[in-house]
């Protein structure tokens, strides 16, 4: 399977999911003459994302505004996550998520395993989602990670907000996504 399509194809289901269907193809391709014993299950119960609730056209017209409001808003959110993937430019709004994932985070050993996977994810030099971060930025963030807390990637969290608010947003209330909101 090329890396393209495993990527399209897994990028829809869960990552434990996604892991048991790529080992199962794996197996597969490796011995054609057992594919009977590799049939695929599907899970008894499909998963639901979460029920959120659209905001007023009023509401969502605060949004052009702020990127702040818009990323509060679990809709909101959504549909800017959902517009930057329509423009392949996910990784700055899944960065982001990453970091506020991590600041919920309580104990150490945790906090520190979560970080280095942060860092390789987005940070680092050819990272599959490199974030576009100054030499400055990924330089203190670097050392952040010797000790890991709470605020490790902040300065890295904020240039990325500064970007998604410069040029992010304003693409985005200029989209279908958004003008259909504001109705």
């Amino acid at each position: 399977m090329s890396a393209a399509l495993s990527y399209i194809f897994f990028s829809y289901i869960s990552p434990s999911r996604a892991k048991e269907i790529k080992t199962k193809l794996g197996t597969l391709l490796q011995k054609p003459d057992s594919a009977i014993d590799l049939i695929i299950p599907y899970p008894e119960k499909p998963e639901k994302p979460a029920k959120v609730q659209k905001p007023s056209p009023e509401e969502a017209w605060l949004w052009r505004n702020s990127l702040e409001k818009l990323l509060q808003n679990p809709y909101g959110l959504a549909s800017f996550r959902t517009f930057l993937q329509s423009e392949f430019s996910e990784e700055n709004i899944e960065f982001w998520i990453a970091c506020e994932d991590y600041k919920k985070i309580k104990v150490p050993a945790k906090m520190a395993e979560k970080a280095k996977k942060i860092y390789e994810e987005f940070i680092q030099s050819e990272a599959p989602k490199e974030v576009n971060i100054d030499h400055f930025t990924k330089s203190v963030t670097m050392k952040n990670l010797v000790e890991p807390s709470v605020s490790t990637f902040d300065l890295a969290q904020k240039r990325i907000f500064m970007l998604m608010e410069k040029d992010s947003l304003p693409r985005f209330v200029r989209s279908n996504i958004y003008q259909e909101l504001v109705k």
